[in-house]
């Protein structure tokens, strides 16, 4: 049988309502008046073996003492899978079907009717319908199908498939989000040119997060190409655009230019990653005067300050030291990194920074209490927190403050098991040795 899923065991759904009928000594016009199946609509079901639409499935299953849903599986395989492929009959089936998480019967439909591309856009359209109502799981299945059947295409449908199954596979698994993005990649510049900004962007950042700089490097590269010519168009031909991106067109310019420089700065290529923060904070260029606009500038600058500070002080400039930790004070989001940048140059440079971690003494015993709390970028945190413990313990022990060395190593070491592995364990003595015996 198709799809390897056997049901010759199992009483057919006609069988089952025989038998209730005769247990229950009920007559067919009795049971139609108790489910509100009209009786020819039953009579043409047993008779003439016309299935009955799903709705009026439920109906009878309900009238039966049945759980909802407790056919479909039944269904499927005799009146979808065993017979030529009618979407007037699957769209609803579909649907039900998300609404009752019967996903292993949602791939078996998926898996039958894609065997025909016809259905690429039905089941295309039925996914984005479902991804818009958050049915992630569901649309999710059908994307697949989709992306699976088109997979030796080149249209755009297959590219918003595939652009769809990376936002949906991202999450807490780092080596799933690799595969996801690197999968991806491969099929963003097939998108339009407006879905492509916004895919470059969600791609871009995967990789952020992935610490991937070279592949961070490569997509902002291709997101400063497209979003120059995209706003050349749009500002100097004059090209009307079909549809409008999700954020001011300039964004994606000085976004890229952002990236461009963090990536260098992460590279250690400190030169070129000041060079990229000046561009990403000159914004004269940029026409609009929107409000919206007004406020991805501001947000520029405080950015692009906050990244030339940081380039400045990685590469020795202690000057910037007190102007990097007034930012940091003001922005409780960037408090844990600052800090852990802090603690990074002060051990790579021999700078004292006692009256710093004076200052933030408070914010700093917070750390120590942060718990395993579930965010959306809890892994990121993590790392920045186990980093500047670590920092922290080998700053005290450079300057021979053994017993806050060793209790905050302690520290970091426990939330290396408690919120993300034991490997980090040795991450943390390798950094503690590698810094004392410099």
């Amino acid at each position: 049988m198709k799809g390897g899923y056997a049901l010759e065991h199992t009483p057919t759904i006609l069988a089952e309502l025989e038998d209730y009928l005769q247990r229950n000594d009920v007559t067919l016009a009795q049971f139609a008046e108790h489910s509100g199946v009209h009786q020819r609509t039953l009579n043409n079901w047993i008779l003439k073996h016309r299935p009955v639409a799903v709705h009026q499935l439920d109906r009878i299953t309900l009238a039966m003492g049945l759980p909802e849903g407790y056919f479909y599986d039944r269904y499927i395989e005799h009146y979808i899978i065993e017979r030529s492929p009618d979407w007037r009959r699957i769209e609803p089936v579909l649907f039900r079907c998300v609404e009752l998480d019967k996903l292993e019967a949602i791939k078996r439909i998926v898996g039958h009717i894609m065997d025909n591309l016809l259905y690429s856009p039905k089941l295309f359209d039925a996914a984005e319908t479902l991804f818009a109502q958050d049915r992630h799981a569901a649309a999710l299945l059908l994307y697949e199908g989709v992306a699976e059947a088109e997979k030796y295409q080149h249209s755009e449908r297959l590219a918003i498939c595939q652009y769809r199954i990376f936002t949906l596979q991202v999450g807490a698994d780092q080596e799933r989000n690799l595969q996801a993005a690197l999968q991806f990649q491969s099929f963003v510049k097939r998108l339009d040119d407006v879905d492509q900004l916004e895919g470059m962007v969600d791609l871009v950042n995967a990789f952020r997060s992935l610490r991937r700089w070279d592949r961070v490097m490569e997509v902002a590269k291709d997101l400063k190409i497209l979003a120059e010519a995209q706003y050349s168009m749009a500002h100097f031909l004059k090209k009307e655009q079909h549809k409008k991106p999700l954020r001011p067109l300039f964004f994606y310019v000085a976004f890229s230019n952002s990236l461009i420089g963090g990536a260098y700065y992460e590279q250690g290529n400190y030169a070129l990653a000041l060079q990229a923060a000046y561009e990403s904070v000159d914004l004269e260029w940029v026409k609009e005067t929107d409000s919206e606009t007004l406020r991805w500038k501001k947000l520029f600058q405080e950015w692009g300050e906050a990244n030339m500070c940081l380039t400045k002080l990685m590469a020795g400039d202690r000057e910037v030291l007190p102007v990097y930790a007034d930012l940091i004070a003001r922005k409780k989001d960037e408090l844990l990194p600052g800090l852990w940048n802090i603690m990074i140059a002060a051990n790579r440079y021999n700078i004292d920074v006692d009256d710093i971690l004076t200052r933030f003494e408070r914010e700093i015993s917070n750390i120590h209490g942060q718990g395993g709390k579930q965010t959306n970028d809890q892994q990121n945190i993590d790392d920045q927190l186990v980093g500047f413990l670590s920092e922290v313990a080998v700053y005290y022990l450079s300057k021979g403050k053994y017993e806050e060395g060793f209790q905050i190593l302690l520290d970091s070491m426990r939330k290396t098991t408690i919120l993300i592995d034991k490997s980090f364990i040795f991450k943390c003595m390798s950094l503690l040795h590698s810094r004392l015996t410099q």
